[in-house]
Formats: C-alpha cells, structure tokens, sequence
C-alpha cells in the first residue's frame, strides 16, 4: 500500500523507517528539506510540496498520514491536505492532538466523503521505530481496510480500535496523564533516596527494581539507563516541559468532576519546576517573616 506520510520529525522518521522495513511504499514531507537524503536513504520518495505528494499517490484510494505537533501545525497541514483528496481517501492524523479538535476534523473531513482516523501515539520515539502501540478514533468499517496497516508497524497486541473519532486521542490524553503522575512517582522516591542517610548506587536500586518488583517497568528501565549515564545529573536545569496532555486531562476531570488527585499534582510540579521568577514563593517566605519574624532567604550576592 502506498502511504503518503508529512512530518518527519522526532516521531515522523522513526515511524517512515518502521513503514519501510514492513514493506510499504512511502511518500513523505517536510518543511525541512534536508531531510531527502535521509529519506531516499530508507527507500521512500521525498517531496518538496504537499501537492506533489498527494499528486504521487495515483488516482486510486489514498492514504495520508499526518505525524506533526498538536495545534497551529497540524491545522494547517490539514486544512491544506483535505481539499487536494478525493471522496474515499483516508486521512490519518497521528499526533498528541486534543480530541476535541480531532473530532472537528472528522466532521470536516466526512462532509467531503473522507475518512478521518485519530491515532494516539505511544511508545516515544523507539516505539515508532521499532513497533509503537496506537490507540485509533474514526468508523469502524473504514478502519477494517487500514487495520493491516496498523498490525504490521505496532507490537503484537499492541494497537486497538478504540471507537468513534476522538476516542483515539482521548485515549492517549489519558494515557499521558497517568504517565505524568507514574513519572513524578519515581521522581519523588529517588530523590528521597538521594537525600537519606544511605550511600545507595541509585542505578542498581533502578535495575534490582526492574527486575520482580512490583514497579518494575520501562519508566523503571529508562531510569536505571539514564542513572548509569549521569547519577548526580548536576548539569541539568531541573526544569519539567509540559507538552498540553496532561493539561487537558486534568481539565477533562474537573469538566466531569472526576478526582484526578495524582495527576493533577503532578502537572503542578510541572509548572513549578519552570517557574522561574518563584513570586509566590517570595510572597510566602515573607509572609512568614511579617508574621512570625522569620528569616527570608536572599539570593546569594543580592
């Protein structure tokens, strides 16, 4: 089958790469056109424009894959991409896009006589390599002549038709949740670990986890991966980008009034940790002072 695939970056090649040890023939873009070499390396056809893409994929049924940031990105390219298909072409939209705008564009995509598929992405990017796991939104009966597609680039047991468009990606906004508050788990133990009394080697406490404990885990895997490389890890800014899932996630809980006490907090910690100016803080520790006369901590050489 021939697949047209835009967007090539982090998630993008990997998953080109995946496509083409599976046997698919691919036609792929992206805005950074250094990115031919690479891509006639693995066997695919690069394309300067949209168009040309489109236009390479024949006449016949077209599949096209979007893999591209949520938001400004992926809107666009998809406001460019519908007109140039034709009634019964798929459209596949494999990003950390939020269902409700993945819902919208099935609907624009169906006034058309498109399909339109939200897939949910898991597995970073040595999933899309290698085999990723994918959680997919859209009709039921379009998806039967894609689902080959989808058996062949994930892990065995490792995608699932989750059911009408936005299911998908709702599903991969929670997954993303529970990822934060799993992550800011053992973030919190291993630095209480690191605080102890206790001399521990961190990255054998990391591997004796991983193997028959009860958390053991590729969380667990990459933390005894990353602990080899840097135990003290004294370089880092300690600050935690949050990429919007877990936002949304906490924001599905309060508009259903579901208890998400972990995530939540954990997406707190995130905003803190890249909270620079620390206002609240200051207000708090002087607060302290005006009321019990306790000492203010000052930067050094203010």
């Amino acid at each position: 089958m021939n697949i047209g695939l835009i967007g090539l970056g982090k998630m993008g090649f990997p998953l080109l790469q995946n496509m083409r040890d599976n046997g698919m023939s691919v036609a792929a873009h992206d805005i950074n056109a250094e990115m031919r070499q690479s891509v006639e390396a693995y066997g695919a056809t690069f394309y300067e424009t949209i168009q040309e893409l489109i236009s390479s994929l024949g006449t016949e049924k077209k599949v096209v894959w979007l893999m591209l940031p949520a938001g400004a990105p992926t809107e666009t390219v998809f406001q460019q991409v519908l007109p140039l298909l034709n009634t019964g072409d798929i459209l596949i939209e494999g990003g950390n896009t939020h269902y409700e705008d993945s819902k919208r564009r099935y609907q624009e995509a169906a006034a058309t006589g498109i399909s339109f598929f939200d897939v949910g992405t898991s597995g970073g990017t040595s999933g899309a390599r290698n085999g990723a796991c994918m959680m997919v939104g859209g009709d039921a009966e379009r998806f039967k002549e894609i689902a080959h597609i989808f058996e062949a680039i994930n892990i065995e047991k490792g995608y699932l038709y989750a059911g009408e468009s936005g299911s998908g990606h709702y599903l991969k906004m929670v997954h993303n949740g529970i990822e934060y508050g799993m992550m800011q788990a053992i973030g919190e133990g291993f630095n209480l670990l690191h605080h102890s009394e206790y001399s521990y080697d961190l990255e054998k406490v990391a591997r004796v986890w991983n193997h028959g404990s009860v958390i053991r885990s590729w969380l667990m895997e990459l933390t005894e991966s990353l602990l080899m490389r840097d135990a003290e890890m004294a370089d880092l800014e300690g600050a935690i980008p949050s990429s919007g899932e877990g936002k949304w996630t906490v924001e599905e809980a309060l508009r259903l009034q579901v208890a998400l006490p972990v995530i939540t907090q954990a997406l707190m910690v995130r905003f803190s940790s890249t909270d620079q100016d620390k206002y609240g803080e200051k207000v708090i520790a002087s607060l302290r002072n005006e009321f019990g006369g306790h000492a203010i901590p000052v930067r050094k050489g203010d």
